[in-house]
């Protein structure tokens, strides 16, 4: 796993975790990545500093940086995140199809040609998950869990 911190063309700056590099590279090739934020589909790298800890000390580390104005605490959301995360839900809701437990073999079948394109979203166990990664299947998690039941 790999954590990168990504940036919107509006400014804000949020940190997501992939599975490699390469992983990355094709959500980012595919459009699938958006801003955490506002939803913004133009989001890129930014410039982040290696995490090296010394050993010679405790206290550096345990201490932690101060977070930058523009930085998002996703542990407890402010309205403008709840806000942005709420409009996410409602475009993935009203733009895509929801395929419940299915995701994973559904998203294969696409990616192999054997169904037609199209956006959908659902769940998946973790270990599905990573095999379709794993098999450069251009899947993104959601920060949200789907309102609709499955049975």
């Amino acid at each position: 796993m790999i954590q990168y911190a990504l940036k919107c063309s509006k400014g804000h700056s949020f940190d997501s975790w992939f599975q490699s590099a390469t992983a990355y590279d094709k959500l980012a090739a595919a459009g699938m990545m958006t801003c955490a934020v506002c939803g913004d589909a133009q989001v890129e790298k930014a410039i982040m500093t290696p995490r090296v800890r010394s050993a010679r000390s405790v206290e550096a580390r345990t201490e932690t940086a101060a977070p930058s104005e523009d930085a998002v605490n996703m542990t407890s959301p402010t309205p403008e995140v709840e806000q942005a995360l709420s409009e996410l839900r409602r475009k993935v809701e009203e733009n895509s199809d929801y395929v419940g437990k299915d995701f994973a073999s559904e998203a294969r079948k696409m990616h192999l040609g054997d169904a037609p394109e199209r956006s959908i979203y659902g769940e998946a166990k973790p270990e599905e998950a990573k095999a379709l990664i794993e098999d450069g299947v251009p899947v993104a998690p959601l920060l949200f869990m789907p309102s609709r039941k499955t049975n």
